[in-house]
């Protein structure tokens, strides 16, 4: 498949959606067919209607045996009708455990035809892109193997050394590969900033798979932009930089001293605020693009205080099992993002949010309904059929006959302490109304959150752990109970009809509680993730924390208390 893109082909892609739905079925049936797993339900057959009627609805587990047989060498035909060449590892972050899937260059190959779709997209909306850089944060870490030698590794570290990514044009990016690449993700992360600060203008854009990595990055920045000023006055990298690929190819873009520049760099560094920091480092940046849906709207507000309101963009949906569609609007309001599904992807089915996973209940692709909810169906070319993806999407409207979803939540995630069952949408709906409070009421800004439901008091209640910093960079954090308390109150109020019910009438749910932690415990707690084999590139912060030793430290990270002190209105 070519990685070029005319936006024409957008528009013959969803038109053509329910046609190219049923051939490309037809296409993986074939291929796959006399695979073992199928071959149980379609006996040789690649008809849609005995696909439909035989072949189950699967969850991870269903699938996991057959998976992990071909990782222990048994032949690919286990599964997959073509050979599978490497595994790619689920980040595991955002609702259990990590899971691998097969896949070969075909994978990457979308990869790169939706990424230069969503380009061709943005360019249209925003001029002068192509004549820039992107200052991507991208890391990669050491693939390990299945015991029959195949490579396991995350999405995006797959991505870079994929001949797909090579046939990318170099100059897009400030960073070069042996940055990306570099598997230490601290000396990666100096490397990118030192990078996106020697060609600052250059940089058009700035970009990382998920906001909380942007986010991060400007901390580091803002924790040692005296250093990289002192590599950047003396010509210089800095010693503790030992990657040899990565020191040498950031030497030659750094080209020996630059006063000025470091000049330039510091006298914004060391102003009384960061507010606008992005626009001022890199004047010309135009959008800040990365995923910012789900979990990651909890990011907006300091994106937006960081890049004086740059446009966010948040390009593409996709996964470790399929890539989905891309964001068509890609200039709408945060709140209003959706993804127009790309019909030559995988095959995809939905079945209604709730309802039971019989026949009746799944519908085609073209067959959704605005306004109702859905979780997606993947039947991929790798060996994955009728695969339940866990995320919850709402159909917002239809680009030709393609139709577009909201991202809602993950179905796994969800707060409970009686009958109520809070759900990853409360919880950032009860977020952002207590965040525009603090951000009104006081010089405090939300770097981090996370929550879990404590049953282990009488009566249980919901606590919520927030970092918080102050919008100066020499303040420290004040904390205001009266303001504390009512973003307590705020969340409350803000939950769901049957959560306000119980704690009101029924008492069996205690005051929702915000737990103050120390600034830098949720750096601490990405890296205990990592630690564990999450991805630096994919790391999402968790909603909800299920982890005993992420608890723990949390808790010991705690500084100050605070709880709502009235009951939210029925």
């Amino acid at each position: 498949m070519s990685v070029s893109f005319d936006l024409n082909d957008l528009d013959e892609l969803t038109l053509n959606a329910k046609q190219i739905q049923d051939n490309l079925l037809e296409e993986i049936l074939t291929i796959n067919t006399n695979t073992e797993y199928l071959r149980q339900f379609l006996h040789g057959s690649s008809d849609k209607e005995l696909f439909k009627k035989n072949v189950p609805v699967v969850m991870y587990e269903d699938v996991k045996p057959y998976i992990e047989r071909v990782a222990n060498g048994e032949p690919s035909g286990v599964i997959s009708g073509k050979a599978v060449t490497q595994f790619l590892l689920s980040s595991g972050t955002s609702g259990g455990k990590q899971k691998i899937f097969p896949v070969n260059k075909k994978f990457f190959e979308d990869m790169a035809f939706i990424t230069a779709q969503s380009s061709s997209i943005i360019s249209k909306h925003i001029e002068g892109v192509k004549q820039g850089k992107t200052m991507t944060f991208y890391f990669a870490r050491v693939p390990s193997s299945t015991p029959s030698g195949l490579p396991v590794s995350f999405v995006r570290g797959s991505y870079l050394t994929s001949e797909s990514f090579k046939n990318e044009s170099s100059y897009r990016y400030t960073s070069p590969n042996e940055v990306m690449l570099c598997s230490d993700n601290k000396q990666a992360m100096h490397c990118h900033l030192l990078c996106g600060l020697i060609q600052r203008d250059e940089v058009v854009s700035l970009a990382a798979p998920f906001a909380c990595s942007l986010v991060g990055a400007i901390t580091v920045l803002e924790n040692n932009w005296k250093e990289l000023c002192s590599n950047i006055r003396s010509g210089h990298v800095s010693e503790w930089i030992t990657d040899f690929a990565c020191r040498e190819v950031v030497t030659n873009i750094l080209g020996g001293p630059n006063s000025e520049l470091a000049d330039r760099i510091e006298e914004e560094c060391q102003k009384e605020s960061w507010k606008g920091i992005i626009t001022r480092l890199w004047p010309k940046t135009k959008f800040i693009q990365s995923v910012i849906t789900g979990q990651n709207a909890q990011f907006i507000p300091m994106l937006e205080f960081y890049s004086n309101k740059l446009p966010l963009i948040s390009p593409i949906y996709a996964s470790s099992e399929t890539m989905f569609g891309v964001n068509v609007n890609p200039l709408c309001k945060p709140q209003d993002i959706s993804y127009t599904f790309m019909p030559n992807m995988s095959y995809f089915e939905f079945l209604r949010a709730g309802d039971n996973g019989n026949e009746g209940d799944i519908v085609d692709l073209v067959d959704v309904q605005i306004g109702c909810y859905y979780e997606p169906l993947v039947t991929n070319y790798f060996g994955l059929h009728r695969y339940r993806m866990g995320d919850i999407l709402q159909v917002s409207g239809f680009h030709n006959n393609a139709p577009q979803f909201r991202f809602v939540r993950r179905k796994s995630v969800v707060l409970s302490i009686n009958v109520e069952v809070t759900t990853e949408e409360d919880i950032l709906k009860a977020l952002n109304h207590a965040t525009d409070h603090l951000i009104k009421t006081s010089d405090l800004i939300l770097m981090g959150f996370t929550c879990y439901a404590d049953i282990a008091s009488l009566p249980g209640h919901y606590v919520f752990y927030w970092e918080l910093k102050a919008k100066k960079v020499d303040d420290i954090v004040k904390l205001d109970n009266k303001v504390m308390v009512e973003c307590c109150c705020v969340m409350e109020e803000s939950l769901n009809f049957l959560y306000r019910k119980v704690r009101t009438n029924e008492g069996s749910i205690g005051p929702l509680e915000i737990r103050v932690v120390q600034q830098g415990t949720f750096d601490s707690l990405m890296k205990l993730f990592i630690s564990r084999g999450a991805s630096a590139s994919q790391y999402k912060p968790p909603i909800c924390i299920n982890s005993s030793e992420a608890l723990e430290l949390l808790e010991n990270s705690v500084i100050a208390r605070f709880f709502s002190d009235k009951f939210p209105p029925p």
